[in-house]
């Protein structure tokens, strides 16, 4: 991602962090088949595994893994300093930092688990490949990683998000290609699925588990 576009991308998140945290406080927008591949996602990690929740915006996934797990190690980061300070907030027993997945503050190795849950939108493509790089560096062997995002392929602009005058940038991502990318970033690609838009969405959804080889 070029510096203009991760600084705009920061400028809008930051911008509309209130309304978005106001908006999405739960997980009550996701469909039942997104919230399997996440209860997929969990069942497949030890009981106290350490998770980073990469492009954690406010924070309600963060809410959601504890309900599912307890004693999940869990962990936040985010581009918008706005979107971090609404996630602290909201969740004051996690570290939560500010940063960017293309380049994430954390050691190599650190964690079992990265969900990634629509956190590469704002990543073209072809440039998609270093933020899937840095998540196998921060993986441990044997650690998952679990993707979303909107499949297809394009651009699209949001002029007004969440009521907000700012513009948003965010990209498509044909699941062949994540799943080729992830193959060849040194990832085993183990669950893939790609559903239909309901009628709230203009996009089918991508979601990818894969594991550091």
């Amino acid at each position: 991602m070029s510096d203009e576009l991760t600084a705009q991308t920061r400028h809008a998140y930051d911008t509309v962090a209130r309304t978005y945290a106001e908006v999405l406080p739960d997980m009550s927008f996701e469909d039942p088949l997104d919230l399997a591949m996440i209860d997929h996602f969990v069942s497949r990690l030890r009981a106290d595994a350490r998770i980073l929740d990469a492009g954690c915006g406010a924070g309600r996934m963060l809410a959601y893994l504890t309900r599912r797990s307890a004693s999940l190690a869990l962990e936040g980061v985010d581009l918008s300093p706005a979107m971090v300070a609404e996630a602290r907030a909201a969740h004051p027993t996690f570290p939560i930092d500010e940063g960017d997945v293309a380049d994430l503050p954390h050691e190599t190795g650190a964690f079992d688990g990265i969900l990634a849950w629509y956190s590469i939108i704002h990543t073209p493509p072809r440039a998609s490949g270093g933020v899937l790089e840095e998540f196998h560096r921060v993986l441990a062997p044997g650690g998952l990683l679990l993707v979303a995002y909107q499949a297809g392929t394009g651009e699209r602009t949001s002029s007004r998000p969440y009521g907000h005058e700012v513009e948003l940038r965010t990209f498509l991502h044909e699941t062949g290609d994540v799943v080729a990318r992830l193959h060849r970033t040194g990832f085993t690609v183990r669950a893939r699925l790609d559903r239909s838009a309901r009628e709230t969405e203009k996009h089918d959804q991508g979601f990818v588990l894969a594991e550091r080889r």
